[in-house]
């Protein structure tokens, strides 16, 4: 499997940090590691050092990688040393002051180091699970409270700005795709009905009750190690979309991702369910740890995250399908449609649950 990963890359990480250099390639033993839609990543073993895990970082969705590994390293550095009690995985050297290694064809790879006897979950066990999954990404975002926000890059300009992404919905309308227009025209009408939820995004920013902070943007249960023996949160991983944000997203992100009995992906559509008990555990968690540290207003509409990250994820969806499916991989010729559908019917089921349970919309 070595040949995957150029030689270079593999000495400049293994006989930087071990100081000696391998007899053999032979040596070497790389696993990839499946399940990231974006990075590519390995498990390496050779003989002179821990385990520890190789990414290349996709450029095409990351324009300036030296940003982001940047900003890792700053919210590292911070979190190690800053009296956080906050673990993240190191990351490891490959030349003197350097932890990023450009190969020969202008590829841009990382290393961290692999934090063993740990396990990831993709779909969400139970409710206690997802309850220390939220309090874990709120500690995330509590630790750096005193962090200067100007120290992060804007990796992704516009990721989590629902004005753009409404902007580019309505400029998908305006395009040459006009079959794929037509069938999406009952999904498109709903998603404009909602318009509502994007005139709110703009008071967000618009108004100083409601701060940025240190988020993920990328809050969900697989981006979660747990120890493999007793369950417990070991850590939270990927950092790549690190970046100010406001209180929605992360909270958002995990509500979207786990609060649904189907994934995003799936067609069962009359199966699609909203897990009350799920939706509870992830607010319960997420405000235990960092209630203290909203504002009167981001308490007020903390039953806004949900919708808005749903909404602007079924946006995006749409968007693509009717931009000829430029940005998600899909199987399939309707995928981004049928998963803009599984959005909008969670979307749905969710304003349900919260009308009837937390006087949703009534504000």
């Amino acid at each position: 499997m070595t040949e995957l990963i150029p030689g270079e890359v593999l000495t400049a990480f293994t006989s930087f940090s071990s100081g000696k250099f391998l007899d053999s390639p032979a040596q070497i033993q790389v696993q990839p590691i499946s399940g990231g839609l974006i990075n590519r990543s390995y498990k390496i073993s050779c003989p002179q050092q821990p385990d520890f895990l190789l990414q290349r970082i996709n450029k095409n969705v990351f324009h300036r990688p030296y940003q982001v590994q940047q900003n890792y390293i700053s919210i590292w550095e911070y979190a190690s040393f800053g009296l956080t009690s906050l673990r993240l995985p190191a990351p490891l050297p490959c030349g003197e002051l350097s932890t990023l290694f450009v190969d020969d064809q202008e590829n841009y790879w990382r290393a961290f180091e692999f934090i063993e006897n740990t396990v990831m979950y993709s779909v969400a066990q139970s409710p206690e699970q997802v309850k220390a999954t939220a309090a874990a990404f709120a500690r995330f975002t509590a630790a750096f409270d005193q962090f200067n926000l100007n120290l992060l890059k804007n990796v992704i300009p516009g990721f989590h700005d629902l004005s753009l992404r409404y902007r580019q919905f309505e400029e998908a309308l305006n395009g040459d795709c006009y079959e794929r227009i037509g069938n999406a025209l009952p999904l498109i009408n709903e998603l404009k009905q909602r318009e509502k939820y994007k005139h709110f995004y703009e008071i967000i920013t618009g108004s100083g009750e409601f701060s940025q902070r240190v988020m993920h943007h990328d809050a969900k249960l697989s981006n979660v190690l747990f120890d493999a023996v007793t369950g417990q949160v070991i850590c939270i991983v990927d950092f790549d979309t690190v970046m100010p944000g406001y209180y929605f997203s992360d909270l958002g992100d995990m509500i979207r991702s786990m609060i649904s009995s189907e994934d995003e992906n799936s067609t069962s559509f009359g199966e699609l369910a909203v897990r009350k008990e799920f939706y509870d555990a992830i607010i319960h968690g997420y405000l235990e740890v960092i209630e203290d540290r909203l504002s009167s207003a981001e308490k007020k509409y903390i039953h806004y995250a949900g919708p808005l990250m749903i909404y602007m994820q079924a946006l995006r969806f749409l968007t693509d399908h009717l931009n000829r499916d430029s940005y998600y991989r899909v199987a399939y010729a309707e995928q981004n449609l049928d998963r803009a559908k599984n959005q909008l019917i969670l979307l749905q089921k969710l304003e349900e649950l919260l009308k009837l349970h937390y006087n949703f919309g009534n504000d």
